[in-house]
């Protein structure tokens, strides 16, 4: 089953803590801090991958966790970071944070955005030493990762889509231009989900068609299947309208779908399209089309069962479809990905461990953001917290 929509947990991992040590060898007396730091948390990240269609492996699981930074150690010895987590998404997935608004939109292949960043590691006891404090008994706890609650919606991406009434014959179209195989037969929706076809040009060129559910009167309202997948038609530089001309009313059938596609917006009603009349072999004359709209490039007459005006149908997507946004000129081209999202601000305060306990320094936080920190950084009960010139026992 197709599936367009996915919600996820995503959880980056926590910074490593530095280490509180000191160097111990013998014929060596006091040697010093010799704290290292912790390693940095692990970054969750989407990847733009080609070879998926759709969401559906990202629907089995809802949590995705990214492991937390190595602690440093004695010796002025480093964490590890933490491993990170690539989740692969289908080329054409846009991000949605907690609040609805969009985080990212990843347009292209091998487009890559963080959508959760690893905690830094704290610093070891030696990074403090100055020639004034020279046995420093504190280090710092890692920075708590970051965990945000995303909607993943699939917009495919390609270079036409098929759009018209259902039963006009659609599926049938991409089955006759191209690779595509979908399944065919004579009532209304049999297409239930978007299909991806591959059209080859005889000099080795390609495009690529996207067939989507017919459309009825009402979509853009929830009526029909249409609904759910008028987004797939938004990325798409020429849409073809697909119509059945044996029924001898395209112009009033091309209005219907028109107006349905003005009424989603996203500019789907601006455009550029082609119409092809379909089952040209059902009728002894021409399907008749009077239209005259500066967005229609062409009109063919086709016969899926035939084979009919297929050939020069798919000439005709090949020097019509508008070139693809920053081909030839570097300075246009599109960015792996567009990021939406402020860039999170950093915490106002920071934790040190002690050889007592724990000590806060800088901003003093609220009793719960404090309390959130402490127990992330591990305290345990009867530990001493150090507040400016307070000293708290934690209970």
């Amino acid at each position: 089953m197709f599936h367009d929509r996915a919600r996820i947990v995503v959880r980056s991992g926590r910074g490593g803590d530095g280490a509180l040590s000191f160097r111990r060898e013998k014929y060596v007396p006091r040697g010093g801090p010799d704290g290292g730091d912790g390693g940095r948390g692990g970054d969750v990240t989407l990847v733009a991958d080609p070879s998926l269609r759709d969401l559906s492996s990202l629907r089995g699981r809802r949590l995705f966790a990214a492991a937390r930074g190595g602690n440093g150690s004695g010796s002025r010895r480093h964490g590890a970071d933490g491993a990170p987590v690539d989740l692969a998404v289908p080329v054409g997935t846009q991000v949605t944070g907690d609040d609805g608004g969009l985080v990212s939109d990843l347009a292209r292949t091998g487009a890559r955005v963080v959508v959760a960043r690893g905690g830094g590691g704290g610093r070891g006891n030696a990074r403090f030493a100055t020639p004034t404090r020279q046995t420093p008994r504190f280090a710092e706890t890692g920075m708590p990762g970051e965990e945000h609650a995303l909607e993943l919606r699939l917009k495919l991406v390609a270079d036409a889509a098929l759009a018209g009434l259902p039963n006009a014959g659609k599926s049938s179209l991409l089955r006759r231009i191209s690779n595509a195989t979908p399944k065919v037969a004579d009532y209304p929706f049999t297409t239930l989900q978007p299909v991806l076809g591959t059209v080859e040009s005889p000099d080795g060129a390609q495009l690529t068609v996207a067939d989507v559910p017919g459309l009825i009167e009402g979509a853009s309202d929830g009526v029909g299947l249409g609904h759910a997948f008028l987004a797939h038609l938004e990325r798409a530089r020429l849409l073809v309208h697909v119509i059945d001309g044996s029924e001898g009313d395209a112009d009033t059938r091309f209005a219907t779908i028109d107006r349905e596609l003005a009424l989603y917006g996203a500019g789907l009603d601006e455009r550029p399209q082609i119409v092809v009349l379909n089952k040209a072999d059902l009728m002894p004359d021409p399907a008749p089309f009077s239209l005259d709209d500066a967005r229609i490039l062409a009109v063919h007459r086709v016969s899926c069962a035939t084979g009919a005006g297929i050939d020069e149908l798919k000439h005709a997507l090949f020097a019509l479809c508008p070139a693809a946004p920053g081909l030839g000129d570097e300075e246009a081209e599109l960015p792996e990905f567009l990021d939406y999202r402020p860039a999170p601000s950093r915490r106002s305060f920071r934790i040190l461990r002690t050889d007592r306990g724990f000590r806060v320094v800088g901003a003093v936080p609220s009793d719960d953001e404090l309390e959130e920190a402490l127990r992330g950084a591990g305290i345990r009960r009867g530990v001493l917290v150090e507040i400016g010139d307070e000293e708290l026992e934690w209970e």
